[in-house]
């Protein structure tokens, strides 16, 4: 009969690879220290392979060993979609939804999507978390997420998703700056190094430099902002254009800025707001009901 490692014994690793501490690890999975270090020399044993180098002051996963944990969470994502299984054949919209979104949409629709939500479903409880479309992904892959409002397109690397929406792209500039460029705006009218971006963790980079086919790249500063009022505070000040999605706009980012909004060269620029989840996800019906929501608000 094959012996086959617990879903316990994952949950040891991968809470260890995570804190990479004994004490700690074993406090969050509430279980002793020496517990959870005999799960996983259990784990060891089982897969006939060293995990983890130990000694008195520190611990390094061997490369197997970080392998065993990126399948680990796999395994333990698909477990606590099983076990969610029952719950989703009643009411579909109570209990708790964690749900992830990205820095350049979560300020401009969480707080009018929690409003609406606890009028619509007061049973259900959204956990939220703002993050990088790289860290949601993981944590989505890994079960620490259960949804994710993501823009798109970007790779979901085999998960699931619905568009829920379209968010035009505009250009800012400083009204005494717009007084010398011509409408339409070409981009071969603006200076080198005045268009400034986000930075690349940021997939709305991307997104609007290929939406508004910026295809120049001695016009882009080599500055990159951490968030979009960074971006707005230098175009206010003179130094350059940026591009800002309508929603960020319609929920008064440029307000009080002395700012123009202009089109950006090209046709209907825009990105796609959508929700991601798991494919092995039971709670389909959970995210059809919220991506409709989402779709009304915006």
């Amino acid at each position: 009969m094959n012996k086959w490692p617990s879903l316990k014994q994952l949950h040891y690793l991968v809470t260890l690879f995570e804190t990479r501490h004994f004490g700690e690890a074993a406090e969050l999975c509430f279980v002793s220290q020496s517990t959870l270090s005999k799960g996983i020399q259990n784990l060891e044993e089982l897969l006939n392979c060293q995990l983890i180098e130990r000694d008195n002051k520190s611990l390094v996963f061997t490369s197997i060993g970080e392998d065993v944990v990126i399948r680990g969470r796999e395994l333990l994502a698909r477990g606590q979609d099983l076990m969610e299984m029952p719950s989703a054949r009643g009411d579909s919209m109570q209990g708790q939804l964690r749900v992830g979104c990205i820095p350049t949409i979560a300020p401009f629709l969480l707080c009018d999507l929690v409003q609406e939500v606890n009028q619509r479903f007061p049973q259900l409880n959204l956990l939220l978390r703002e993050d990088t479309t790289t860290n949601l992904l993981a944590a989505l892959r890994n079960g620490q997420m259960d949804v994710l409002i993501l823009a798109l397109p970007v790779d979901i690397a085999g998960m699931e998703s619905k568009v829920v929406g379209r968010d035009p792209f505009k250009m800012v500039i400083s009204k005494h700056q717009a007084n010398s460029i011509t409408v339409p705006l070409r981009y071969d009218d603006l200076p080198d190094e005045s268009v400034f971006l986000l930075e690349k963790e940021h997939c709305l980079t991307d997104h609007a430099v290929s939406a508004c086919k910026l295809t120049t790249t001695e016009k882009i500063n080599p500055f990159s902002a951490t968030s979009l009022h960074t971006l707005v505070q230098m175009v206010a000040n003179g130094l350059g254009t940026t591009f800002i999605p309508q929603m960020a706009i319609d929920h008064g980012l440029l307000d009080n800025q002395n700012l123009v909004i202009v089109e950006p060269p090209g046709q209907e620029a825009y990105r796609e707001i959508g929700l991601v989840w798991r494919p092995s996800s039971s709670r389909l019906d959970t995210f059809n009901q919220l991506a409709d929501v989402v779709r009304e608000l915006l």
